[in-house]
């Protein structure tokens, strides 16, 4: 007979008139790895929120039964003194602080004198242990790493003596070495006991730890999956995720690519803005078609991102040297206003900080990039951003419940979709596009993939940035490969294969060592 150290039984949640969940049952045996999949929207999140206590008792139905007792959690401390931790995408770590204080912060260690310092730091290097992370608990947190902060987020919550750990999103702003590091963390913790429930969008990374696979589907429990043997079929797991079989995630497109070269960089260089002596861009020449996708790979620290902020008026950086053409035309950016007005647009990876104003609407977010188009006598012509939104949804597919929504309101998915009609607004040639579908559902991400064809087909030059191989691998004509600041190699789409991509950084990475 099973053991199950949970289970939520008929959980239904409602947001005003929208039903976010409707008699949703999970369980979750002791000691498992249980994956939560579902498109954005689907409601994995509310579900972890009622079970964490963000969303308290009294404000949704059913019950949870967690360790054989029955759990009516009205805060978040209520659910962690049960043993039940929730590690957000968004890290809830104070950059100012060091780890050791970070990880006992409303939990300090005291003594008659008030906090203890030492026993503070010497716990929480044996907890840093624990999760194979071999820093020094007075460490500022700003000065680690995404993938260690996530470690020590995992720390934290050991020593809050936490027997189920949900872990929302873990792995979206790591690189394939980091993500494979925290997987193995969990399969090694759930030899100790250790309980997880992991949601991802990365769905070969589930197959690789779940024991099982529980899908939402608009706010419902569609089915549980068994991955005994962890082979189970992506393609099964996508069909359950949305409701049909998906034939191909990546769209078949015509490669109308002209022979004009409307991005041409040469000899491009850039210093890190807070140390100039610092190069993180070094002498990186490259060139994109007019109507062409084209990669642009590397392990985080590459330089993929400064290089594409740098490109767009200089947002990043400081000291940056070589020549940049524009359709031919010499260009000297100064700023983001120049790059926008030469026709060259970039999108950040980070939709929430950088990309989006959150807390306002559909609208303003999709005409803010080129608001002349939409001003008469210097006055918002409300009609006309109404109408031009509309367009823009319908072409896209975005799901809001009109255009004065406000942007955190929706899912991942369709803020990006919002984001990208922001920049089609100005009706950019060239766009930059920095991890396009981190931290989006599969569906949406095919979504994004067909407007990102729809674009080059149009005569638009993309050059896209991606952690995710096989996304460059499906999408690009061509790869360049970054590392360490530079660019090492360049791909066809006919040649380019994980394989050989990962070899030329290997490469590249033992004759720096040589040099070194």
């Amino acid at each position: 007979m099973a053991d199950y150290i949970l289970e939520m039984n008929n959980i239904t949640k409602s947001f005003g008139k929208m039903k976010a969940l409707d008699h949703v049952n999970l369980k979750v045996e002791r000691g498992e790895i249980h994956a939560l999949i579902g498109e954005n929207g689907a409601g994995k999140s509310t579900l972890m929120n009622i079970l964490s206590g963000i969303h308290p008792f009294g404000s949704y139905r059913g019950e949870i039964i967690f360790d054989g007792e029955k759990c009516c959690f009205k805060r978040p401390v209520d659910s962690e003194k049960k043993g039940i931790v929730i590690i957000h995408q968004e890290l809830a770590l104070i950059p100012g602080m060091s780890i050791g204080e970070n990880m006992f912060l409303g939990n300090e260690r005291r003594d008659c004198f008030g906090v203890d310092w030492g026993r503070t730091f010497k716990e929480a290097e044996e907890y840093l242990k624990t999760v194979g992370l071999h820093e020094d608990a007075r460490t500022l947190v700003r000065d680690l790493g995404i993938g260690k902060q996530q470690l020590v987020e995992i720390a934290k919550a050991l020593s809050r003596n936490a027997k189920l750990l949900i872990l929302d999103e873990p792995t979206s702003s790591l690189n394939d070495e980091e993500s494979g590091m925290l997987l193995d963390l969990l399969l090694e913790m759930k030899k100790t006991g250790m309980t997880s429930i992991i949601i991802s969008h990365k769905l070969s990374e589930l197959s690789y730890c779940a024991d099982n696979m529980t899908i939402l589907r608009d706010g419902t429990a569609v089915e549980t999956l068994s991955n005994e043997g962890h082979s189970i079929d992506e393609d099964r797991i996508i069909a359950g995720m949305i409701g049909y079989p998906l034939e191909q995630l990546f769209p078949e497109r015509e490669h109308n690519i002209s022979d004009e070269i409307a991005l041409k960089v040469e000899n491009w260089t850039v210093c890190d803005p807070h140390y100039p002596d610092k190069t993180v861009v070094k002498d990186v020449s490259l060139y994109a078609k007019r109507g062409e996708i084209v990669g642009l790979f590397g392990l985080q620290g590459a330089g993929r991102t400064e290089l594409a902020m740098s490109l767009f008026g200089r947002s990043y950086g400081s000291e940056t040297g070589g020549t940049m053409w524009i359709n031919g035309r010499n260009c000297d950016l100064k700023d983001a206003k120049d790059a926008i007005r030469a026709g060259l647009v970039y999108i950040t990876e980070d939709r929430k900080e950088n990309g989006l104003v959150m807390a306002q609407s559909v609208a303003g977010n999709t005409t803010m990039a080129a608001l002349e188009k939409i001003v008469r006598r210097r006055i918002v012509d409300t009609d006309l951003e109404k109408t031009v939104t509309e367009e823009y949804m319908t072409r896209l597919h975005t799901k809001a419940s009109s255009a004065s929504e406000k942007v955190e309101n929706l899912s991942g998915g369709n803020q990006q979709k919002v984001m990208l009609a922001k920049w089609m607004f100005t009706d950019a040639d060239i766009m930059l596009i920095d991890e396009p579908t981190r931290g989006i559902d599969v569906g949406a991400k095919h979504e994004i993939y067909e407007i990102l064809g729809k674009l080059a087909q149009s005569g638009k030059t993309i050059v896209m940035i991606s952690s995710e191989m096989s996304e460059l691998l499906g999408m690009c004509d061509r790869i360049y490969v970054m590392n360490a600041g530079s660019l090492i190699e360049e791909f066809s789409a006919e040649d380019a294969t994980r394989k050989k991509i990962m070899e030329a950084i290997l490469r590249h990475d033992t004759r720096l060592s040589e040099g070194s």
